[in-house]
C-alpha cells in the first residue's frame, strides 16, 4: 500500500477556514499568558493572526513541561473528523495502531477517506526536549497513509464498528449512512477524475441529508443517526450479513455478506420527536435499544426503541442555542454530556429527568469563548471528559472536582484541569485512545494559520497533572533526593 498520494497533490490550493476566535482565560494548567488574553473590538485580520501566532509560541515553550508525548502532523486538506481503530502491533517503545482521518478538499480533486497506521509511543519514552521540536509544516514520521478510499461527497463523520475491526461508517452531504469495509477496499489515489469509491453497504431511511450525527453501539453492530428531516433512524447490520469477521465466521476476508438483490439496507425504525436538524445521537453503553439524540431545537430527547418511536423523555431547553453533541458516560449510564453553540458543557443524570422535561443539568461547565463542536467521556476515568470549540482548545474536566477547594485561583473554571492549546483554530473533532490511557487525537480546520489544510496532533498530559496529589509530591521528593545524591561530595 503506498504511504502517500501523488506529490503534485501538495501543491493543491487549500480550502480556507474562519478567522481565529477570541482566546480563553481561566487558572487552570493552561498555557494562555495574561497579555494574550486581552482583547480589542474590530481586531483586523493582521492583529487576530499576531495574537494567534503569539499564544502559539508561548504554548509550544511549555509542551516539554505539560505533555509527556506529543506528535504534530501537517495536513494537505483539512479533516472533519478522527477515530482511533484497531491497535495492530505492540512493541517495547511502541504500538502501531489504526486511525482514521478524512480530506475535505475544494473539488479539484475527490473528497477522501484515509486510513492511516499510527506509531504511538509509550508513556514515559519520549524525550522531553525533543516534543516540541516539531516543523508545522511537515508531516509526522508517527503517522503513515496506509490506505486511500475516495468518498462520494466530504466526510463529515467517522464511526468505527466496535463489533468488527474492518468496519466503518460515514455521514456526508446525503441521505445515506455510507459503510465500508477498509480491508477489502481497494486503495485509491485522488486524482483528477478519479471515479469515486463503492460503499459495502447504503444505510436508507433519511428523508432529507443526514450529514454529523452518527453512532454505533458498543455491544451489537446497530447504527445511529439523525439529520436535517428531524430524524433520529436505527437500523441493525445484522439485517443485511450473514457473517462479521471473527468468531463463527465463515468468510474469511471478514467482509460484509451482501443480499444478492440489494446493497441497501432500510431501518429498524425512525424516531420522530425534534423539531429541527439533529445534530448527534449516542447509544446507552449497555443497551442495544436505548439512546439519545440532540438538535438545533435546543432540545436533549431520551428514546427506547421497545416502546415505541416517540419520545421516553424530552429535555426543553437543554441550553439556550443549537446543541451540537451528546455522549453518554460508558462507566456510569447515569450521566449524559450535551455541549452546545452558547458555548457551554452540561452534565445531565437521567434519574432527575421526568417524562416531561423537567430537570435541570447536574453540573453546567463554561469555560470555551466559542461554540462547542464535541464531547466525550475518558475511557480511563469515569469522572473525567474532554470537550472541543471554536476557540481552538480541547478541555480536559473532572466533574469530581466541582465544589472542592483548588490551589488554581478564585477565577478557574470549576472542574477544569487541563487546557489543549495546541491548535491555531477551531477543534473539529478529538477522540481517546482507548487502547493508550490519557492519549488523545484532535483535529482542526487552521487553513489561515498553517501552510497546509489543518492540523492533526496526538498528544499524552503529563500523569504529574492527573495522578492524586499525594502520590505526585511523594515521587516529586524521591526525584529531588536523587538528584541531590547525584550532586558533588563535599
Amino acid at each position: 500500500m503506498a504511504e502517500d498520494e501523488p506529490k503534485q497533490s501538495q501543491l493543491l490550493p487549500k480550502k480556507r477556514g474562519r478567522p481565529k476566535k477570541e482566546e480563553n482565560s481561566g487558572d487552570v494548567i493552561s498555557i494562555v499568558s495574561p497579555k494574550m488574553r486581552e482583547t480589542t473590538g474590530g481586531k483586523n485580520k493582521t492583529t487576530v493572526k499576531t495574537v494567534v501566532d503569539e499564544k502559539y509560541s508561548h504554548w509550544k515553550s511549555v509542551v516539554p513541561i505539560l505533555y509527556d508525548w506529543l506528535a504534530n502532523h501537517n495536513l494537505v486538506w483539512p479533516s472533519l473528523s478522527c477515530r482511533w481503530g484497531p491497535l495492530l502491533e505492540q512493541s517495547k517503545h511502541k504500538n502501531k495502531q489504526r486511525l482514521y482521518l478524512s480530506e475535505q478538499t475544494d473539488g479539484s480533486v475527490p473528497n477522501t477517506l484515509v486510513i492511516a497506521n499510527c506509531d504511538v509511543v509509550k508513556p514515559k519514552v519520549a524525550a522531553a526536549e525533543h516534543i516540541s521540536q516539531f516543523n508545522e509544516e511537515a508531516r509526522s514520521p508517527f503517522v503513515k497513509k496506509f490506505k486511500t478510499i475516495l468518498h462520494p461527497g466530504e466526510v463529515n463523520r467517522i464511526r468505527e464498528l466496535p463489533q468488527n475491526k474492518n468496519i466503518v461508517a460515514t455521514h456526508t452531504d446525503s441521505p445515506e449512512v455510507l459503510i465500508w469495509d477498509i480491508e477489502a477496499q481497494p486503495n485509491r489515489y485522488a486524482v483528477l477524475g478519479a471515479a469515486e469509491s463503492h460503499a459495502d453497504l447504503v444505510l436508507t431511511g433519511h428523508a432529507d441529508n443526514a450529514e454529523f450525527a452518527l453512532a454505533m453501539c458498543p455491544t451489537e453492530p446497530f447504527v445511529l443517526s439523525g439529520g436535517k428531516d428531524k430524524y433520529v433512524v436505527l437500523w441493525s447490520i445484522h439485517d443485511h450479513i450473514s457473517t462479521l469477521a471473527g468468531g463463527e465466521s465463515t468468510n474469511p476476508a471478514g467482509s460484509i455478506v451482501k443480499t444478492a438483490d440489494s446493497a441497501s439496507l432500510g431501518p429498524r425504525g425512525i424516531f420522530k420527536g425534534h423539531t429541527d436538524t439533529v445534530e448527534d445521537v449516542q447509544f446507552c453503553p449497555t443497551s442495544t435499544q436505548e439512546f439519545c439524540s440532540v438538535g438545533d431545537d435546543s432540545c436533549l430527547i431520551l428514546w427506547d426503541a421497545r416502546v415505541g418511536t416517540d419520545p421516553i423523555t424530552k429535555v426543553e431547553k437543554a441550553h439556550n442555542a443549537d446543541v451540537h453533541c451528546v455522549d453518554w458516560n460508558p462507566h456510569d449510564e447515569n450521566y449524559i454530556l450535551t455541549g452546545s453553540a452558547d458555548q457551554s458543557v452540561c452534565m445531565f443524570d437521567r434519574r432527575n429527568l421526568t417524562k416531561d422535561g423537567v430537570g435541570s443539568p447536574v453540573h453546567k461547565f463554561v469555560e470555551h469563548k466559542a461554540p462547542v463542536l464535541c464531547v466525550q467521556w475518558c475511557p480511563d476515568r469515569a469522572s473525567v471528559f474532554g470537550s472541543s470549540a471554536e476557540d481552538g482548545c480541547v478541555n480536559i474536566w473532572d466533574y469530581e472536582q466541582v465544589g472542592q477547594t483548588t490551589e488554581r485561583g478564585p477565577n478557574a473554571p470549576p472542574g477544569l484541569f487541563f487546557k489543549h492549546c495546541g491548535h491555531r483554530d477551531k477543534v473539529v473533532d478529538f477522540h481517546w485512545n482507548v487502547y493508550d490511557p490519557w492519549t488523545i487525537v484532535s483535529v482542526s480546520d487552521d487553513v489561515e494559520t498553517t501552510s497546509g489544510g489543518g492540523t492533526l496532533q496526538i498528544w499524552r498530559m503529563s500523569d504529574l497533572i492527573y495522578r492524586p496529589r499525594d502520590e505526585v509530591l511523594t515521587e516529586l521528593e524521591d526525584f529531588k533526593a536523587h538528584v541531590a545524591g547525584c550532586g558533588p561530595k563535599a
